[in-house]
């Protein structure tokens, strides 16, 4: 595995990777990484020959009151496990590497960016979608693959890549799930041992909204009623969103459609953990 913090370095391996016909794949993280990045290189190895890994933890997408500067790190770490993953490239540039001077130009996110995630935390998706944007221009990737964890950051990126003729495919991989149903974050790593055994309700509610569509309820505001009491009979939970959205747009729906997103957002103490499950009609009337 190669370990490059420069961008010029990196143009210059890619182009000669890309002048040899090998294809590229790219796993952009924040680091601190577990089973769910390194189910993102599996994904990336099977469907692409050069399999690049950023880690940056971008300061672009933390608000003024958010984790930025606790968010966990440890580099030495994330090394031995991409290495250990397969990751060909591993880039990990510095944050003025990144942005030597003031960013005067952004990729301003509009609709898709104010509901779910984006209401509580404003400027976040402009900050994700830059960075991405910095780094597809950077690796050039045939496809990049991100985890549907972030489902609307997921939705976003396509839609960035929609909208501003971007030639790279944009893969969104499987959640990948701890023994106890809770879906694998960076952020898990703030937990106390109380709040890890209460955040399972998260789990435990999508799985219940996909028992009620299966069968049969299409109306989500019943859906939604019986996940929001699940959720706020535990103690621990402070809820921040429970919403049903097309998975596509982030719209608002009234009934369960073939594109239907259920997304939470829930606290634990001081730790905002987020969760989805697409909701698939059920044939039964």
């Amino acid at each position: 595995m190669v370990i490059i913090e420069e961008i010029a370095a990196l143009k210059t391996l890619l182009q000669a990777k890309r002048r040899m016909g090998q294809t590229i794949g790219l796993v952009p993280t924040m680091g601190y990484l577990h089973e769910g990045h390194l189910s993102l290189v599996d994904h990336a190895k099977a469907h692409a020959d050069v399999i690049v890994m950023s880690i940056f933890v971008n300061p672009l997408q933390f608000g003024p009151n958010e984790d930025f500067e606790r968010y966990p790190r440890d580099v030495k770490r994330d090394t031995a496990l991409a290495e250990r993953a397969g990751v060909d490239v591993l880039f990990m540039p510095s944050i003025r590497e990144m942005y030597p001077q003031q960013q005067w130009v952004t990729v301003a996110v509009t609709g898709m960016s104010d509901v779910l995630c984006g209401k509580s935390r404003p400027g976040h998706f402009d900050g994700v979608a830059t960075v991405v944007m910095k780094l597809l221009n950077i690796v050039r990737p045939d496809s990049a693959y991100f985890g549907q964890k972030d489902a609307q950051q997921v939705a976003i990126i396509r839609q960035m890549a929609v909208d501003l003729n971007l030639d790279v495919e944009i893969v969104a991989c499987p959640i990948v799930r701890e023994p106890s149903g809770l879906a694998m974050s960076s952020r898990n790593v703030y937990l106390s041992d109380a709040e890890r055994e209460a955040a399972t309700v998260l789990h435990t509610s999508l799985q219940r909204a996909a028992l009620l569509v299966n069968a049969g309820e299409k109306d989500i505001s019943r859906i939604l009623s019986q996940v929001t009491e699940m959720i706020q009979a535990q103690p621990r939970a402070q809820i921040d969103y429970v919403e049903v959205v097309d998975a596509a747009t982030l719209q608002p729906v009234e009934v369960v459609a073939q594109t239907s997103l259920l997304a939470l957002a829930v606290y634990f103490g001081k730790t905002r953990l987020i969760d989805n499950c697409r909701l698939e009609p059920s044939e039964k009337e």
